[in-house]
């Protein structure tokens, strides 16, 4: 090869290798994720950081994410600040925002089921086969849906083991489904979400509370409870959501979409449900002799059910008439799946 050509050709593939990386450095994206949960909560350290990595590793290096040092806002503000762009990944509570998220109330009904995988999976099931039609989340690419493991109810000093036993109790809630509970079971529900629990219990503001086994322990409440009641399939459970401004996932190449969604939808869903489990589990252990947690009596599931069956009716019809869905149709299918996966 002349000395001209082959000079011509270097400068060729130096001009070539500058554009391709020019290319992959445009197709490169980092986005960013706003938690405000502490980052030791199982939630964050069993399923959004390994999320996080999967993310990476699924794109082959060209999205990574970014997790941000502090929250950029309180708890019932993330998902505006991923429909807005201010973050583009966030996890939120939808009860959170009263009212805004009402085909969420589905997954969050009493006695719905205690297997928390089943019950993520069958949510998510509905969501994509019905309620996504409902248009809640037209700001944003939905992730995974999912809730967290069947709700319990605690108390500082007072007895659980009566029928009335939640009569003018002061009972802490996240609010949506809880809240309702624990009206028609005769409590007064106190609002806040489940980083203030333990200001609202120590300071006295409420009595006891609505919680999973896990959050007891992880927020740190195992010195201020000292009484439980268990329910068959949950007093109620919380809906959460993973989602991602809409307009930086249309920007994703569809090779990169399919890629996390790979690892996001029932992937992630069953990873988040086992890890409720497990922590559920251990939370149960820690409780051995600290807690007195007793089940439910006969008695009290007769007057639990008195209450609480016509609360699911009622919660259905107002489902279907604020959505536009048919909330009872949509119901039967997430029972049917639950009950499906217990065989």
């Amino acid at each position: 090869m002349k000395v001209k050509t082959l000079l011509k050709f270097c400068r060729g593939a130096v001009v070539a290798a500058v554009a391709l990386a020019g290319s992959a450095a445009l197709a490169a994206e980092t986005l960013t994720m706003s938690v405000w949960l502490p980052p030791a909560h199982p939630l964050v350290s069993d399923v959004l950081m390994p999320m996080v990595k999967e993310i990476e590793t699924a794109t082959d290096g060209d999205v990574t994410v970014k997790v941000l040092p502090a929250p950029l806002g309180p708890p019932g503000a993330h998902y505006d600040l991923a429909a807005n762009g201010v973050a583009d990944i966030v996890m939120g509570v939808q009860n959170y925002t009263a009212g805004r998220f009402r085909t969420s109330e589905l997954a969050e009904m009493p006695f719905l089921g205690d297997d928390t995988v089943a019950r993520s999976l069958a949510y998510w099931k509905v969501f994509n086969d019905t309620l996504s039609k409902a248009n809640e989340y037209e700001r944003v690419k939905v992730l995974a849906v999912f809730t967290h493991g069947p709700g319990e109810a605690f108390s500082k000093e007072k007895p659980l083991t009566a029928s009335d036993a939640f009569d003018g109790m002061k009972i802490r809630v996240g609010g949506g489904m809880a809240h309702d509970v624990a009206v028609a079971v005769g409590g007064v529900p106190i609002e806040g979400p489940a980083s203030k629990a333990y200001e609202l219990l120590s300071q006295g503001v409420a009595d006891g509370l609505f919680f999973p086994f896990e959050s007891v322990e992880s927020f740190g409440l195992l010195p201020l409870m000292h009484k439980g009641m268990t329910v068959p399939g949950g007093l109620y459970s919380t809906s959460m959501f993973i989602v991602m401004n809409k307009a930086k996932w249309d920007r994703l190449s569809p090779e990169d979409q399919a890629a996390i969604e790979n690892v996001t939808g029932e992937h992630l869903i069953t990873r988040a449900g086992e890890m409720w489990e497990r922590v559920d589990d251990q939370a149960r252990e820690a409780m051995k002799g600290k807690i007195d947690v007793s089940a439910a009596t006969a008695e009290q599931m007769e007057f639990l059910h008195s209450r609480l069956d016509p609360l699911i009716e009622k919660k259905l019809a107002d489902i279907s008439e604020a959505t536009g869905i048919d909330a009872k149709a949509a119901f039967a299918e997430m029972q049917a799946e639950i009950a499906a996966a217990a065989k």
